[in-house]
């Protein structure tokens, strides 16, 4: 069949190394796609979010499941206009609809859910530019360190934790009354801090059955030792060594069959990846945030765990026959590390020539911020090529990871020495 993939990042290169290997694939456009991405699929120079264009493409070539890579296509409600379009209804968007979409799209939407449905998470107050000083005297009641969250998307960076009261207030102030983060911030919501160890589940649903993927950490801020700005993420390790069995259970119990059971009972269509941020704190987990989407990095360090056929994943998403389908993971560790342009996460350069690309051994290169310039891989992004490699255990992929990197050069290239060192 032919298949349409959403996306230009490392998550969709990721995927499209995996869908590619299927037998069923005849097939794989990307649009808009990467240089990664180019050499094993057809890239169509689209935007994601003009879903008139998208129509075409897939009437045009004869595309028979779409799967959605980042989260804006599914905010701005991509399955909703698939469902509602007489040409397109039957074909099978993987990825929820607009109003799943808002457990990523609002954090406010959010916390009402997970609250409603008893499901662990940290307590919460949202304000506007109209309650501003509410905003602050709630502040007030709250421990230091306060978490500031822009309630709309805003590419992984709208999350402030501030220790110093005044200092919370003034960016409470800055993000509401002055817009620091654009619409995204017209509410914030104000959270309890929790203190403990991050973690990401990630689990695919088709509506009524869904399938735990295999877990995974990221690690988002640009320095050593996680200081610095807060970025799309700097590396992944999977599986995480502390989520055991026992561990795994409560996430289950607690966690992933509420969520799957209130989007039922809140009659929310949702056919997709459920990307559940879990803090452990204790030896009990606690949800962050949802995200619509799989991560990115996670996705490079989860994707290569899954030995079951994904377009027959994919294929059973849609028709609701998820339950039948048997998940056949890896057992190595795997493990990748982002390479970034010099200046990310703030002004960075793009048209960078990369090489060594073809002198990597033993490691999977995924393209997130690529592009073809005369014949030539050039950088065009902030994150530029993860590069993932399987291991017995986390220590040992890393180091693979860290050898084929020193392979890599491009003008300012960065990356993190450290991915893994809290989990020693």
């Amino acid at each position: 069949m032919n298949i349409l993939l959403l996306g230009s990042g490392g998550r969709e290169h990721a995927l499209a190394w995996k869908m590619v290997q299927s037998p069923k694939c005849s097939t794989l456009f990307v649009a808009p796609g990467n240089a990664g991405t180019a050499r094993i699929a057809r890239n169509v120079n689209i935007n994601p979010n003009d879903f008139e264009a998208v129509k075409q493409l897939v009437l045009t070539e004869n595309i028979q499941i779409v799967v959605v890579g980042p989260e804006d296509p599914l905010v701005n409600g991509v399955y909703d206009f698939f469902k509602n379009d007489a040409q397109l209804s039957q074909i099978p968007v993987i990825g929820p609809s607009k109003l799943g979409a808002q457990l990523e799209g609002s954090k406010e939407f959010a916390k009402q859910f997970l609250i409603k449905h008893n499901i662990p998470t940290a307590q919460y107050g949202s304000f506007t530019k109209e309650t501003v000083e509410e905003g602050c005297a709630f502040l007030e009641t709250m421990k230091s360190p306060y978490v500031l969250k822009a309630d709309g998307l805003a590419a992984g960076k709208g999350v402030l934790i501030i220790s110093d009261l005044e200092e919370a207030k003034t960016e409470l102030r800055s993000m509401l009354v002055h817009a620091k983060f654009g619409q995204a911030s017209s509410k914030v919501v104000i959270e309890e801090f929790l203190d403990g160890i991050e973690l990401s589940c990630f689990v695919l649903t088709d509506g009524k059955s869904y399938k735990i993927l295999p877990t995974a950490k990221d690690y988002k801020r640009i320095g050593e030792g996680d200081t610095g700005l807060n970025t799309g993420g700097m590396g992944a390790v999977s599986p995480v060594p502390f989520a055991d069995a026992v561990f795994m259970e409560k996430i289950e119990s607690r966690i992933v069959i509420p969520t799957i059971q209130g989007l039922k009972k809140d009659q929310i269509e949702y056919k997709g990846f459920v990307f559940i941020g879990l803090i452990k704190v204790g030896n009990d987990p606690y949800v962050i945030e949802y995200n619509v989407r799989m991560g990115d990095p996670e996705t490079e360090v989860v994707i290569p765990r899954i030995k079951t056929d994904l377009v027959s994943i994919f294929e059973a998403v849609g028709s609701q026959n998820l339950e039948n389908i048997s998940l056949e993971i890896d057992e190595r560790a795997a493990t990748t590390i982002m390479v970034v342009s010099g200046g990310y996460p703030e002004d960075y350069e793009k048209g960078k020539e990369i090489s060594g690309l073809e002198n990597i051994e033993g490691s999977l290169v995924f393209h997130a911020g690529t592009t073809l310039f005369n014949g030539k891989v050039v950088t065009n992004g902030g994150r530029v090529i993860a590069v993932t490699s399987y291991g017995n255990d986390y220590q040992e992929a890393i180091k693979k990871s860290y050898q084929n990197i020193n392979k890599l050069c491009f003008d300012k290239m960065y990356f993190r020495k450290d991915i893994g060192f809290d989990l020693g």
